[in-house]
């Protein structure tokens, strides 16, 4: 077992096959694969969960993106955010109040570092490791819960699918958005007959706000089978750890480990699905120019909300 300093969670550690929460309270909320992805609940910013790709020659503490989870009421456009709305459990925060159980009927409220393990099991003579997300109500009446389920077969990646709760409002849509696509500087779309760049979606795009969102329907996705995906890539192919950034740039934001594909995954689409990005020329709450330009920040799919309705979040290496 690894030991923890005093007074700072103890660090997951791994159980059979699998990382998870281990050792006493205060605990880190982490899961997933030895060698590959691993999940994690952020305590700042608050409100995401956090993907680790220790495979792509990361530091432990190095994540890759952040998901968010958006549910937008029935016959409304009033978005949720869980990263962005203040707290009604942590008053004077900003961000939603995440924590993981093991049952999806556990409600009582946890704190963050007070995570369960996960259940193990076996499907298909394949070990999975599951565990459920319980976000705080929204502002708009929501309340949900994503299941986070790990395969033993696909080390890469990590499957999500969320649920409304009894007590919530009917919604429309509940999308999980990975938010943080400018660290990687993404700006290849793979669709299914071309590749699609910011400068082409937004010409001369500047500032420190978000671009407005482009939408691709399902028939302009890539197609496997009955599944649909939508990838991003960075264009830097032959050096993307040498490229100048200003200034005032912060660390965190420097680019590091392996170049690699980011990628939605969904087995079983609506019909009415569609993929959508968005683009920053700086970083996320600077005025950082983003170096090469503007670079997609949010990726997300959109459809109809399906009760336990997954979909997959894949970090493939590149080179």
């Amino acid at each position: 077992m690894m030991t923890s300093a005093v007074g700072s969670p103890s660090p997951a550690d791994l159980s059979g096959r699998w990382v998870r929460p281990a050792g006493p309270v205060p605990r880190e909320p982490r899961w997933g694969h030895p060698a590959g992805m691993q999940l994690g609940i952020s305590s700042a910013p608050r409100g995401l969960l956090q993907i680790f790709t220790p495979y792509l020659e990361h530091p432990p503490e190095r994540l890759v993106n952040y998901i968010a989870v958006e549910p937008v009421p029935a016959g409304s456009a009033e978005r949720g955010y869980s990263e962005l709305e203040p707290s009604t459990l942590d008053p004077g925060e900003r961000g939603k109040r995440m924590w993981a159980v093991d049952h999806p009927s556990d409600a009582a409220v946890r704190a963050r570092l007070d995570p369960d393990p996960g259940i193990v099991d076996t499907a298909d003579g394949v070990e999975r490791l599951t565990i459920w997300i319980r976000v705080e109500p929204f502002d708009n009446g929501a309340q949900v819960q994503v299941r986070v389920r790990f395969r033993a077969d696909r080390p890469h990646g990590v499957e999500l699918a969320g649920y409304s709760d009894s007590g919530s409002v009917p919604l429309d849509r509940l999308v999980l958005s990975a938010t943080m696509g400018n660290w990687a500087r993404l700006r290849r779309l793979e669709l299914a007959d071309r590749v699609v760049t910011p400068a082409e979606l937004w010409p001369g795009f500047t500032g420190t706000g978000f671009a407005a969102h482009a939408s691709f329907g399902l028939d302009e996705l890539v197609r496997e089978g009955g599944a649909a995906l939508v990838s991003a890539t960075g264009d830097e192919d032959d050096d993307p750890w040498s490229v100048g950034y200003s200034a005032d740039t912060a660390e965190h934001w420097r680019f590091l480990g392996r170049r690699m594909r980011q990628t939605w995954r969904v087995d079983h689409p609506h019909p009415a699905l569609r993929a959508q990005v968005n683009a920053r020329w700086s970083y996320w709450a600077s005025a950082s120019e983003i170096p090469g330009g503007p670079a997609y920040e949010n990726l997300e799919v959109v459809q109809p909300f399906r009760q336990g309705a997954a979909l997959h979040f894949i970090v493939e290496p590149l080179d």
